[in-house]
């Protein structure tokens, strides 16, 4: 979730809803069966429960079918080989006296959460951008695809938990290039600390707390904290997460912070580290919000948390050109991952190259009022039909009439298929079922 906010809130993660911030959500649609809606009928199935369509529902059969693959829990991918590594980090360097992890591991939760879990119970503000339709995956009013691995934290500290891991899915509705796609994958760190655990290396901690009274909130610190905690908590972290860097990386690396803002945490930064010559971000983490830890039931100890996504260090790591690449099931890909030691080195050596075929579509958008179009919501049908031939899609063209204030998009859309040669008649019939199904369900009007 942290890595995402970045984004977001640049223009990143999301936040619980409480019934007011459902209705204001949805008085953002029209009412009537949403285009997703439309297709999906009165009710669809999520990982094997059934729930009722509404006017907010966008989730469509596209992104439904990547629900279950699980590609951080097959041996032979290169997501294993980062999961693992991170996950034998923080097994083999946080342990108790009796020699066993601190950190328990959390892989298989379910991606469907409803919106209070995934916004409201992480601080985000009510009329965050991120809860917009136009940017997370809705099944309906009440429910929804997790945005970030964050959605689970309050959960599981009320659990009783002060250490844990959580890989997962997450799905966000984004652009289309090599290096965005509609689901991705992220691990969730979270460690806490009683009074007695953060300052049992101080010499003489008796005159020390970890909480202030009538505090102040300051750049460095959160007004709950006292100065010495706020300290003690940011030197566990960058530490913890600079050494994972590290064992990422190789120890050589150069590492720099950088000031974030994120809902859940204060203060909060970004690890940075220079890799083959460019500032690679890494990471975003923060102190955790005491608020946040209050509505958990842990309101009596502090902690961290971060977040970072699987793909974007795996591309990096192995050199992996395409982020479609990730869910190819060809056996010339998967191979290359087929190593019984995760820290193996591999490169990916690309199986083949195919050309690309390319196509631009242009419309007016909606006159009705009743269509509330936004481009993802066009980038989710280009997906939905097209699927993974679909390497790129974006706008380079936009034009308003001057006598009819109309507004015309043109998109480019790039296909290529992974395996194979595409011809330019295969991709044509791609393009029509497009077009067309842009006109009856986006109400726009094809130029």
């Amino acid at each position: 979730m942290i890595l995402r906010l970045r984004k977001i809130l640049k223009t990143s993660c999301v936040c619980i809803l409480r019934l007011p911030s459902v209705r204001c959500i949805a008085s953002q649609t029209s009412g009537k069966p949403s285009p997703a809606a439309a297709l999906l009928g009165d009710s669809v199935t999520v990982d094997r429960m059934t729930y009722p369509t509404d006017s907010l529902t966008n989730i469509t059969p596209n992104i439904l079918a990547k629900v279950g693959r699980n590609l951080h829990k097959l041996h032979n991918h290169p997501l294993f080989l980062i999961r693992k590594r991170i996950e034998n980090f923080f097994y083999h360097h946080y342990v108790n006296r009796r020699g066993n992890p601190i950190f328990s591991v959390y892989d298989s939760l379910s991606p469907v959460v409803t919106l209070e879990q995934n916004f409201d119970s992480l601080l985000v503000p009510e009329h965050h951008v991120s809860r917009a339709p136009s940017e997370s995956y809705y099944i309906n009013s009440d429910y929804m695809l997790r945005a970030h691995t964050s959605a689970h934290q309050r959960d599981l500290i009320r659990s009783g938990l002060d250490a844990f891991l959580v890989f997962g899915d997450v799905y966000r509705r984004d652009e289309i290039d090599s290096t965005h796609y509609p689901v991705f994958h992220q691990v969730e760190g979270v460690r806490l600390f009683t009074q007695h655990e953060l300052f049992q290396k101080v010499r003489d901690p008796s005159h020390l707390s970890i909480f202030e009274e009538h505090g102040k909130r300051m750049a460095d610190k959160q007004e709950g904290h006292s100065m010495e905690a706020a300290k003690l908590l940011e030197h566990s972290l960058k530490t913890t997460l600079v050494n994972l860097a590290k064992h990422l990386f190789g120890k050589g690396i150069e590492a720099r912070w950088v000031d974030a803002y994120f809902p859940f945490t204060h203060p909060s930064w970004e690890l940075e580290i220079q890799y083959k010559g460019d500032w690679l971000e890494v990471l975003g983490c923060g102190i955790v919000e005491q608020k946040l830890l209050h509505s958990s039931g842990s309101g009596n100890q502090v902690g961290w948390a971060f977040g970072l996504g699987l793909e974007r260090l795996a591309m990096k790591l192995f050199t992996i050109p395409d982020i479609r690449l990730f869910w190819s099931t060809d056996s010339g890909f998967l191979s290359q991952f087929d190593v019984e030691d995760p820290n193996t080195p591999v490169t990916y050596k690309p199986v083949s190259i195919f050309p690309q075929c390319t196509n631009d579509i242009s419309f007016w958008l909606p006159s009705d009022s009743s269509y509330s179009y936004t481009p993802n919501d066009f980038y989710d049908l280009v997906r939905n039909i097209g699927g993974d031939l679909v390497e790129q899609v974006y706008l380079f063209d936009k034009f308003v009439h001057p006598k009819k204030q109309r507004t015309s998009h043109c998109y480019r859309i790039v296909y290529r298929h992974m395996e194979r040669t595409l011809t330019q008649e295969e991709v044509n019939v791609i393009h029509r079922q497009i077009e067309t199904s842009a006109t009856k369900l986006l109400g726009v009007e094809i130029r």
